[in-house]
């Protein structure tokens, strides 16, 4: 995989839309990996219970899926310097999460990225991420 170089990133820049189909399995076996046994997100009774309509993505799953964004994007050689992310609506299973991203800044050699992940309710997570890349050999 190749990486972005500094000057191959301009201002305005729209990144390509990732979308990810939130399967019950995508769901759960996320929760699980980061060891989160919450009943909401593993178990739809549970979750009921608790009045949502179903299992939903933990937020260590959603920060995961919002860098997995730009590093896509970027490459294996960019840095993440800063992360913000604001929670919006449940990112239920059976739902799709699509991701959708601009570059809005570059200051000091870094580059800020706003990003904007949605579901079918709205706006599951919105941010910024900074990130440098390697200059140009």
């Amino acid at each position: 995989m190749r990486t972005l170089t500094e000057d191959q990133v301009e201002i305005g820049s729209v990144l390509p839309e990732l979308s990810i189909d939130l399967t019950p399995t995508v769901v759960v076996s996320t929760a699980l990996a980061t060891m989160d046994f919450t009943p909401v997100h593993h178990d739809v009774e549970g979750a009921r219970a608790q009045g949502s309509k179903d299992i939903f993505l933990n937020i260590l799953t959603t920060m995961g899926l919002v860098e997995r964004y730009v590093t896509d994007w970027a490459g294996p050689e960019a840095i993440i310097r800063r992360i913000k992310v604001k929670l919006g609506v449940p990112a239920y299973a059976g739902d799709r999460l699509s991701f959708n991203g601009t570059i809005v800044s570059r200051e000091a050699g870094e580059f800020t990225v706003e990003v904007r992940g949605k579901v079918s309710l709205g706006d599951h997570a919105t941010g910024t991420i900074t990130l440098t890349l390697p200059s140009a050999p």
